[in-house]
C-alpha cells in the first residue's frame, strides 16, 4: 500500500516503525525535518516529501498534527475521493475532517500509542476502517467503537498511561534502591505487569477483577499496599482527574 503521514511527531514515527518492512511505500512529511530525515535514513521504504506530495502519492493518509495546525493545513491539500484518511488527532471530529479533507469520505479516527512501533498496541477506531485493519490488524488489536463519543472516552482512558507508568517507575526505583541494579529493577516491574496484561488478553474469561482477586489474600503484601492506596484516596484522584477531561472530549451529559 502507498501510505502517507502528514505530521512526523512521536506517534507518526511509531506507526512508521510498525509498518516498515511489510512491503509498503511510505512517505512522511517534512514538518519535523529531524524526525522525517531519521526515518528515511533508518528505513529503505520511507521517503520524505512535501505535504501536497505526500497526499498526492498516497492511497491511505495518516494525519498526526495538532488540531489548530491541521485546520490551517489540510484544506489546501489535494485529497481525492478514493483516499482513506485516518486521523490520530484529538479535538478534530469526523465531521470536521470530512470538510477539511473533502472530497475524501472514507475517514476514521484512531488512538495509536507509542507501542504501535513494536506491535501489540490497542487501536480504538471510529468508524470501523478497512485500511487501518489491513495495515495493523495482524500486529495490533483493533477496537471498533460504536460512536465518536465512545472513541473519545478511549482518548480519556489513554491518559492513564503516564500516571500508571509514573507509578511503575517509582516502584522500580524503590526496588533498585534495595538491590543496587536499576536496569534489572525496571525489567522486573515491566515483566511483572506484562504477564498480568497478557493474561487478560489471551484468556478471554479473565478480567482485571479476576487478577485482583488472586492478589487479594488478606494480610498479603498486595492487599496491604492496595488498602494503603485506597486510604490515601489515590483511586478517587485518578477518577477525578479523568472526569476533568470530559469537557475537552465532549463527554459531558
Amino acid at each position: 500500500m502507498k501510505i502517507g503521514f502528514i505530521g512526523t511527531g512521536e506517534i507518526a514515527a511509531a506507526m512508521v516503525k510498525g509498518l516498515s518492512g511489510r512491503g509498503h511505500q511510505i512517505m512522511v512529511s517534512e514538518r519535523n525535518a529531524v524526525v522525517s530525515a531519521e526515518l528515511a535514513a533508518q528505513f529503505d521504504d520511507v521517503t520524505v516529501a512535501r505535504n501536497d506530495e505526500v497526499v498526492a502519492g498516497s492511497e491511505t493518509v495518516f494525519l498526526c498534527l495538532l488540531a489548530d495546525v491541521a485546520r490551517g493545513i489540510l484544506v489546501n491539500l489535494p485529497f481525492r475521493a478514493d483516499h482513506s484518511v485516518i486521523s490520530a488527532m484529538v479535538d478534530v471530529s469526523v465531521s470536521d475532517l470530512a470538510i477539511l479533507c473533502a472530497p475524501a469520505s472514507d475517514i476514521a479516527i484512531t488512538i495509536p500509542l507509542p507501542s504501535v512501533a513494536v506491535g501489540g498496541s490497542a487501536m480504538p477506531v471510529y468508524p470501523e476502517n478497512a485500511a487501518l485493519r489491513a495495515l495493523f490488524g495482524d500486529s495490533d488489536v483493533i477496537i471498533p467503537c460504536r460512536s465518536e463519543a465512545a472513541l473519545n472516552a478511549h482518548f480519556g482512558a489513554s491518559s492513564m498511561a503516564a500516571t500508571l507508568l509514573d507509578q511503575m517507575r517509582e516502584g522500580a526505583a524503590w526496588l533498585a534502591n534495595m538491590t543496587g541494579d536499576p536496569k534489572a529493577a525496571e525489567q522486573y516491574v515491566a515483566t511483572l505487569f506484562a504477564g498480568f496484561l497478557r493474561q487478560t488478553i489471551e484468556e478471554p474469561h479473565t478480567d482485571f477483577a479476576d487478577i485482583l482477586d488472586s492478589l487479594s489474600t488478606e494480610g498479603g503484601l498486595n492487599a496491604t499496599l492496595r488498602a494503603h492506596m485506597r486510604d490515601q484516596a489515590v483511586l478517587d484522584d485518578l477518577t477525578d482527574g479523568m472526569d476533568m477531561l470530559k469537557s475537552r472530549l465532549g463527554l459531558l451529559d
